[in-house]
């Protein structure tokens, strides 16, 4: 019984297992929230996030050292509510069945199908560290649309935030609805490993192979959100000046520590220098040197700088030319890992900045003399979680369209089609399987049932034996017109 289980009294991993018990018991007890509980928890979910949306700033800065707080409060709070509202507009169009076509002399006869939606049970959401509320909160309110209850493991590179999250989920919600992990490292390969319902793990590609390994063990369904090497091609009609306006945000945002950030550019070759100056200039403007780095963001910690800071150093061996804005990263403080947002020019595809995914302020630019070498060279690499395309050129938007695979596609801007809450977000391939978002989200999180009503009329009767020519005649009709 549910009653028998306290949590308070458990810890480590038969914590774990005690939050997944009870949960597992309140379901079978309770059974599937009606559309009213349902909208009630995402209602206390946006409460949470909304009341407590200082605290959550205050969070950030000490995890990351220095966030902008505007950043902070537009990324964590004001995006985040985006799909928790959607979500409570919609949640009871969401849950009607769907009617389905059947053959035509069982719908006469009064035959009916349908597709019911049912909540999977017990929903895992592993969170990573660069959007720790976005990613967490988010696909929540899907898990809570679909009927879930949810189990959250939010980073432990982000232990501030996680202790918040923690503390504003029990004061909002029971222990049966939803609960936050221990933030420790030694529990994140225990949580992997519980046999949830359904697993969402939004991180690197590597910890998602281990993470599906122990999935199979439980036959246990998942929703990977990776990343990956998202490229931008511009192409020969693309205005400039904008592209590099809103790519050059892409980087800027959260330094670049976004799984959908813009990796590395593909550029005509006789336009380089424009894109370059282009480029420079939209990082120059968003940051002005009197602003000092009051609106940008530092790197996670020591470790990932130094990684960033790797990539430079090949580069600069290798005699790749850069361009930074040498101040950013200048006069900090303490504990502070600002990296400048650089442009590395045409690097050779052996070095690591081309090879692995930089989750940081770098932007490699490559050149092509074709469209049709540009394309290749996107396609000779695993399919990336978002493809960027900046012109006007039809022809060549076709092209992208048609003979590319990402998981989601930006025509124009970069990163905007995640804010589109009735788009679906997921990766394919290496950048990741199922997606969530919207309607796409609650039916991510819910069991499509296949139900099927038949009539008082016995028209089967007419398929079962003893056979004869009548049911020969009957096949051969079927054949042609089932």
């Amino acid at each position: 019984m549910v009653e028998q289980i306290d949590l308070s009294k458990l810890k480590g991993v038969e914590w774990l297992n005690g939050a997944l018990e009870l949960q597992k018991c309140a379901f079978r007890k309770n059974g599937p929230p009606d559309a009213s509980l349902r909208i009630d928890r995402l209602k206390r979910l946006l409460a949470a996030l909304e009341q407590n949306s200082h605290r959550i700033e205050e969070a950030m800065m000490s995890d990351f050292g220095f966030r902008s707080a505007h950043q902070s409060y537009f990324v964590e709070v004001v995006t985040t509510a985006k799909p928790i509202r959607e979500a409570i507009k919609n949640v009871r169009k969401w849950m009607r069945p769907e009617k389905r076509k059947i053959e035509i002399a069982f719908a006469i006869a009064g035959g009916r199908a349908e597709i019911h939606y049912q909540p999977l049970g017990v929903v895992g959401c592993v969170s990573p560290w660069n959007f720790p509320f976005n990613l967490a909160f988010s696909p929540l309110a899907s898990i809570f649309a679909a009927g879930n209850s949810a189990m959250l493991k939010p980073s432990s590179s982000t232990p501030a935030c996680a202790e918040l999250m923690a503390e504003i989920i029990s004061e909002s919600f029971d222990a049966e609805e939803v609960v936050v992990a221990p933030n420790a490292d030694e529990f994140a390969a225990a949580f992997t490993r519980l046999p949830f319902d359904h697993l969402i793990y939004t991180g690197g590609g590597e910890v998602a192979k281990q993470i599906a390994a122990s999935a199979a063990n439980n036959l246990m369904p998942l929703t990977l959100e990776l990343g990956g090497k998202s490229p931008v091609l511009i192409g020969r009609r693309a205005n400039i000046k904008l592209a590099a306006n809103r790519i050059m945000f892409g980087k800027f945002l959260n330094a670049g520590q976004i799984c959908l950030a813009p990796d590395y550019l593909l550029v005509p070759e006789s336009g380089l220098d424009e894109i370059v100056a282009a480029l420079k200039a939209a990082i120059v403007k968003m940051a002005p040197k009197e602003n000092g780095t009051k609106d940008y963001v530092s790197i996670i910690n020591k470790n990932h700088k130094d990684r960033l800071l790797s990539y430079l150093a090949e580069a600069n061996d290798q005699g790749v030319q850069t361009v930074s804005i040498d101040w950013l990263g200048g006069d900090v403080g303490e504990g502070e890992n600002f990296v400048a947002p650089t442009l590395i020019i045409d690097p050779p595809d052996d070095l690591l900045v081309m090879q692995e995914e930089i989750f940081g302020p770098l932007l490699p630019i490559k050149t092509y003399k074709s469209f049709e070498e540009a394309i290749s060279f996107i396609n000779d690499r695993p399919n990336p979680l978002a493809l960027y395309y900046f012109g006007d050129d039809r022809n060549e938007r076709g092209i992208v369209m048609s003979r590319t695979q990402s998981g989601g596609v930006t025509i124009n801007d970069v990163i905007m089609h995640y804010t589109m809450d009735d788009l679906p977000f997921g990766g394919v391939g290496a950048s990741g399987m199922g997606s969530y978002h919207g309607v796409h989200g609650f039916k991510q999180f819910s069991h499509a049932r296949s139900v099927y009503k038949q009539s008082g009329l016995d028209i089967g009767g007419m398929l079962r034996p003893p056979y004869d020519e009548k049911f020969r005649k009957i096949a051969k009709f079927l054949l042609k017109h089932g």
